[in-house]
Parts: structure tokens; sequence; C-alpha cells
């Protein structure tokens, strides 16, 4: 093993970015309302600008998973994954223009409470229970993979890295709430760019200029171009990542609770969908920066064994190995680097340990203790907080049992869990007459078969795809080739095959089950009547599309006026148990009053 070794500059950068973060957390834990309510703790006082909100909308899943995966993925199989990108166009379109403002006007503080207003309490705590367990799993893998992959190649202490990396999120989120979770995103994301793009600026250097790293990528087959084959198995195709992508990114951004929090955080609507708008440039700097990360640390060794430098480690550990090649005579910049990994995995999990505290405080415990006092529940929020930061390092200590890549294991997870969320959200806002027996039934059976799948790839060992050869003068598959791995599927039995079934799909494959279920069951056991549809519940996505819909669904867009809570202190109740909006003081009105464009007032106009 070749190790490469910290100077005194880098683990001084690397502390600063430890000691900043803190810093952070303690400032927000002093200023201001001190958090002092669950409001502030939890909520930010929904208070929070477009721009802070977005750039830790990018944070919270710009993991240092991808920073790690996404390079590692394009040096084994090229540049294939990078058509993800196009999925973040309706990714963040749909969330924008109907999750968003559906959620907000509902005035929540979980996403989950929607699940209840829309089907029964328990929906809503099988939607929470399900969100809990995806979120602890990728919490470990979030933590566990810098530190690995840090070890791997410096010997650095792994359970050191990890115990410093928990314990100061743990800290300053359990002082400071989301006000520290979104200015510390804010300040790690700067750090993140600024690690990734210091390697590659130098590594390109290294490598012989960017003539040389294009002529190298392209003799080494690494440009992928546009793959158009339909068939679901294959693990990246334009189909898989393009389509099955967009079904990944609704599940992370429209209706997982780390993202719906910051979108209620906003001050007002607009600028929760403004914040929408502005991640989609971020997103597609972040992916072509590791997308290029991974050329570059191709062209760099496409000609060389790297096995006797890395060991037997993964190919994630080589991307650590590359960063501390390329900057080792730069005293500070692998610091920087390191710095930028653990920024990353920093704002994924103190997103999380915030969302999870949440949804265990709103949907778990104030509904059972709802007498209890203002002070008692900020301060269980905060015990919450840390007791899933210390659940968060048992996670890390569990993940190193994977095998997969990291990028394929966290897309797993999100596809496994969060798919089936995605679908009872859709079920509940697209379908009027779903009831929640269906909901039920519909989660159950999504998670069921996600699991199905999931699971038995992971014991097959299907779905891995094949590696391309590391060589700078790669020759393209042949014929033969594409015709031998054809008739080894023809080989394959039904449920290998099934197996097979791309991870990029799992999300879009789970959500269509959950829909079609719900539906099944719902007309079977009686459809949801008009007069028991809580209004402002329903996205009027028939209103929208046609232009004469038939009347038994004229009442799905429902009056959100009457609906919409009103922030806390307003005595009245609505019809859906929440204070109204007509007791709301004028300006706060309007902040939840739909937009002139919105497609509910059309749809209102329209009936």
């Amino acid at each position: 093993m070749d190790h490469k070794f910290f100077t005194v500059t880098d683990y001084v950068i690397f502390g600063l970015l430890l000691a900043a973060s803190a810093g952070i957390g303690l400032y927000h834990a002093v200023s201001g309302g001190r958090q002092r309510t669950t409001q502030e703790f939890l909520m930010a006082d929904r208070s929070m600008r477009c721009l802070p909100v977005s750039l830790s909308l990018i944070a919270s899943f710009q993991s240092a998973v991808a920073i790690i995966g996404v390079p590692a993925e394009v040096y084994t199989h090229g540049t294939q994954y990078w058509f993800i990108g196009c999925a973040y166009v309706l990714g963040l379109l749909i969330p924008a223009h109907v999750f968003i403002p559906l959620l907000y006007r509902l005035h929540l503080s979980s996403a989950y409470q929607y699940l209840e207003l829309r089907f029964s309490r328990a929906v809503r705590v099988c939607g929470t229970l399900t969100f809990i367990f995806q979120m602890v799993v990728y919490m470990g893998v979030c933590v566990y993979t810098p530190a690995f992959a840090l070890n791997a190649v410096t010997g650095f202490q792994l359970w050191g890295a990890v115990l410093a990396t928990g314990l100061v999120c743990t800290l300053y989120t359990t002082m400071g709430g989301l006000k520290a979770v979104i200015w510390t995103d804010v300040f790690q994301t700067g750090v993140m760019f600024a690690g990734q793009l210091a390697v590659i600026v130098v590594g390109v250097q290294k490598t012989g200029g960017p003539a040389e790293v294009w002529r190298k990528v392209w003799e080494g087959n690494r440009i992928s171009g546009l793959d158009l084959n339909p068939d679901p198995t294959e693990r990246h195709t334009f189909w898989t990542l393009g389509v099955g992508g967009v079904f990944l990114m609704l599940s992370l951004y429209g209706v997982n609770q780390a993202q719906v929090q910051r979108y209620l955080s906003s001050r007002t609507e607009k600028e929760a969908i403004r914040s929408c708008y502005m991640v989609f440039p971020a997103l597609q700097l972040a992916l072509a920066l590791s997308c290029i990360m991974g050329l570059v640390m191709f062209a760099r060794y496409c000609d060389e064994d790297l096995s006797g430098r890395v060991g037997g480690s993964s190919r994630d550990a080589m991307v650590i190995y590359f960063v501390m090649d390329m900057l080792q005579d730069l005293p500070g910049l692998p610091g920087l680097f390191v710095a930028c990994l653990f920024s990353a995995a920093l704002s994924s999990i103190s997103s999380a340990f915030n969302s999870l505290a949440t949804v265990t405080m709103e949907d778990l415990i104030k509904p059972r203790f709802p007498a209890m006092s203002e002070e008692t529940a900020t301060l269980l929020s905060k015990a919450l907080a840390l007791s899933y930061g210390l659940l968060c390092l048992l996670m890390a200590y569990l993940t190193h049992l994977m095998g997969d890549s990291v990028l394929q294991v966290a897309l797993k997870i999100f596809g496994m869990m969060g798919g089936p969320v995605l679908g009872l959200f859709c079920l509940g806002m697209f379908f009027p007459w779903a009831n929640s027996t269906g909901a039920g039934a519909g989660l159950a059976a999504g998670l069921a078969v996600a699991f199905w799948v999931g699971i038995g790839s992971i014991v097959t060992r299907s779905g891995a795809g094949r590696a391309l050869p590391v060589s700078c003068s790669a020759v393209p598959p042949s014929h033969n080739t594409s015709a031998v791995g054809e008739a080894a599927l023809r080989t394959q039995s039904g449920l290998q095959r099934f197996y097979s079934l791309s991870y990029m799909w799992y999300s879009g494959f789970s959500c269509l089950s959950v829909v079609l279920v719900g539906l099944a069951v719902s007309l079977l056991t009686g459809p949801k009547r008009q007069e028991d549809l809580e209004p402002g519940t329903v996205f009027p996505l028939f209103g929208n599309v046609f232009r004469f819909p038939p009347d038994d669904m004229k009442f799905c867009g429902g009056d959100l006026t009457q609906s919409l809570p009103a922030p806390p202190g307003s005595s009245h109740k609505g019809a859906n148990g929440l204070p109204a909006l007509q007791d709301a003081a004028p300006e706060e009105t309007e902040r939840f009053l739909p937009e002139a464009d919105s497609p509910f007032v059309e749809y209102e106009t329209a009936v």
C-alpha cells in the first residue's frame, strides 16, 4: 500500500473547517431567539431567503457519496452517467409547480402531516417510519464513505474521522437548529466547489493539458454516446438515467422531508419556488465537475497498474488516491479537498438529523402529547437531534458490510424507500378518489416489491454493470461481444432478469406499484367521497390537463383560502382542524394565498 500523508498545513485547514461549522452553530444558538421555540429550531422561523435555501438544497444531497462516487463511476464505466443531468429538468420543475405550492399553502412543519390530512393518521405514521429508516441508513453511508476512503489512502484514523465528523455535526445541529444547518450548508457548498475545482485544474496540468486528457479519454472509450437501448435491465442508458432519474429526483426534491423542510422555511411561496429553480444550474455544475474529475483521473492512470498502490480497496478509494497524488506537492490543497469531502458529509447528515428530529416530533410525539409545553418540546427536539447523531455513528459502523460502489448503494437506498413514499404522495395529490385503505395497501405493496428486487440484486450480484478496460487505447466493444451479452441474458431465468433491473428504475417501479395497487384497492373498498376530501390537498391535475373535466372530478381543487392554515396564534379552526387563514394578519395572509398565475386559481375560476 502506497500511503500519502497529510502535512501540518493540511491538518490546519481540515481543522478550520470543523471549527467554522461548529462556530456557525454556536452563533445561531446565542443569536436571534436562541432556538427557544420549535418553530425557530425546526423551521428557522420561516424566515429564510431563496439563496441560502437553494445552496442548502444542493448541499443536502450533493454528499461525499457523489463527490467520491461519480468520479469513480466515470473512471470505471465512462460518461453515460452524465445523462442523469437530463432528469434534473423535470425533476425540479414538477416540485416547483406541484409539490411546493400545495405543501407550502397547507403551512405544515412535516411533509407527512399532508398524509394525515389527505388519508389518515395511520398512513402518516407509516410514511414517517419509512422516511426515518431511509435516512438513518443513508446517514451511515454518508459518514463512513469519506472516512473509509481517507483511511485507505492516507492511513488517517478511520474511526477518528467518523467520530470527528459525526460529533461536530451533531453539536452544531443540536445547538443552532435549522438556521445553523442551512448557513453551514452555504459555507460547505463553497468549500465543495473550491476543492473539486482545485483537483481538476492541477490534474489537467499534470496530465499534459486539456488536449492530452481528451485524447486519452477518447481513445480509452470513456466518452459515451446516446444509448437508446430500451432494456430496463441495462444499468445506465438514456432511458434509465433521463426518465428513471426523474422519479429519483422527485423522491428527493419533491417529498423528502430534508428538502421539503427547506422549502417550508422560506419567507414566501415565491422564495421557495425560486430556490428550487436556483438549484438547477448548481446541480448541473456539481455533476459536471464530478464527471470531469473522473475523466482526468482516467487520463492520469489509464496506462498504470494501481493495484499495488491502493491495495484491494474499491474504486472509491482511488478518487482519494488521485487527489492526494495530484496535490501532494501543494501544501494545504490536500487538506482543502478533504475539507470539501467532509463538508459534503457534514451537510448531508446535518440535514438528516434536523429533518429526522422534525418528523419524529411533529408526526410521532406531538399528536400523542398535544398539551406539551413549548419549552419541553424544544428541549425534546434537541435531544432527538442528538440521539439521531449518535445513531448515525452506529450506522457508519455497519456500512462497511455493503459491497457495491457507494454511489450505487446510496441510489438504491433512495429508490427502495424514497420511491414508495413518492408513490404515496402522488396517489394522494393526483387521484381524489384514492382512500386511506388503498394508500396503506399501496405503500405496503411498493415497499415489498422494492425490497424484493433490491435485496435480490444484492444477493445475486445482479445489475453491477461491466467495467470497461482501464487502458488509454481500449478497443470499442465488438458486435460479437454484444451478441455474447445478449445470449447470456437469454439464458437468465425470469426471476434473475427481474433482479437485474437497473437500480435507476427502482424509484419509478416502486412509485408506480404504489399508485396502481392503491387505486385498485380504493375502487374495491369504496372511493373517497367528495365531502370527505380535505380542501386544498389534491392538485387539480384533471382541471389543468382537460378543458372540460368530468363533473365528479371538479371538486378536487378545493377552496384553498378556506383550508389554508394561518401562522401560529390564530384561534379559529378551519375544515382541516388547523387555524383558518381568515384570522391571520394581512401581511401573513399574503404569504399563503395562491399566486395569481397559480394552477389552483386558474382551476377554481374555470369551475
